[in-house]
């Protein structure tokens, strides 16, 4: 069953938010922090556990949000280790680059901060996937030697948009022909989930094909409406070099976006309840209360379900994104 925080929760919709995009507190309601991060982590098993119980060896993976691997703020809590158990690896953005601005040196109290946590995670067997935003080749660089030193799998985005296959370094960095059948065995990985430049379906599934990535991060439609079928992404599985790889469809969790199959034209002006104000970041994504049954029931569960579209494309598992909309509530 969902957890919904029942008379909690459902007290906060009512009385925090008076309408779509308002999130002011009153001073009657007090609400423990830790119902928000709870609430996110128990999403994420539930979503885990459904998937698994269809494929065993489908993989799931958050993006953002590392703190919810303890039980409290700091990274020496007590480990949340049914969270733990859910997931299969961790992505970070930002970790050494892009943390105030792209190709920009991230803070070193910041990357500090988040590598305790990551070390957590990776002690505990997880596969760390970093996404740093930069684009010179010695930043480039830099961004790859530093992730490997710190023994996580990181992929440099010259783009933000993640609209483009870069063309440093070349070679890939770490490139093989290796069969990869499980994320420890993973070396380096492509995060594109824009197609935005390529001009049809096959052109993009032929460029994908081309390459050598152990790992290929996409988007589980073209161009927002147009879904790759269980034969197009069985044929992204192979790279060029003939070794096996996976491929992971992003899902986005925390938000919900306008451009989206499920999205209905009149959440516009008369929003559901679970609703919550527009992204000022991204334009058409909208933050959601996704402790919510109605949004969780559209992310998994039913056959019409986000989640199920991911799983009958036979991916190979799923990238979570907006795990850290905690923060928004908090």
């Amino acid at each position: 069953m969902k957890l919904y925080t029942a008379l909690v929760l459902s007290l906060i919709s009512g009385s925090l938010y008076n309408s779509c995009g308002s999130s002011e507190q009153t001073d009657e309601v007090a609400v423990d922090n830790y119902y928000y991060r709870d609430e996110m982590r128990q999403f994420v098993q539930e979503i885990s556990q459904y998937a698994k119980k269809n494929n065993t060896s489908f993989f799931i993976i958050p993006q953002n949000g590392i703190e919810l691997i303890v039980k409290g703020e700091s990274a020496d809590s007590d480990p949340a280790l049914e969270y733990l158990k859910a997931v299969d690896a961790h992505g970070q953005e930002d970790l050494f680059y892009g943390y105030d601005k792209d190709n920009k040196a991230t803070p070193a109290d910041a990357t500090s901060y988040l590598n305790d946590f990551l070390t957590i995670s990776k002690n505990q067997g997880k596969t760390i996937l970093v996404t740093d935003y930069v684009s010179t080749p010695l930043k480039m660089s830099q961004s790859y030697t530093s992730n490997e030193q710190a023994g996580y799998i990181s992929f440099a985005a010259d783009h933000r948009d993640l609209n483009t296959i870069t063309d440093f370094p070349s070679p890939i960095f770490n490139e093989n022909s290796d069969n990869i059948e499980r994320m420890q065995q993973v070396q380096n990985f492509l995060y594109l989930i824009n197609p935005e430049s390529f001009s049809s379906k096959n052109e993009f599934i032929q460029a994908l094909s081309a390459t050598n990535y152990d790992l290929l991060l996409i988007d589980l439609f073209f161009n927002d409406e147009n879904a790759f079928s269980a034969a197009e992404i069985n044929q992204l599985k192979m790279k060029a070099n003939g070794g096996k790889r996976l491929v992971i469809s992003y899902m986005s969790i925390g938000e919900a976006e306008n451009y989206r199959y499920y999205w209905k034209k009149e959440w516009a002006s008369n929003p559901p309840s679970w609703l919550d104000a527009e992204n000022p970041d991204w334009e058409g994504n909208y933050k959601v209360r996704y402790w919510d049954s109605t949004w969780q029931d559209i992310i998994f569960g039913t056959d019409s379900s986000y989640l199920n579209k991911v799983i009958k494309a036979d991916f190979d598992g799923v990238y979570l994104d907006i795990i850290d909309a905690f923060e928004y509530y908090e």
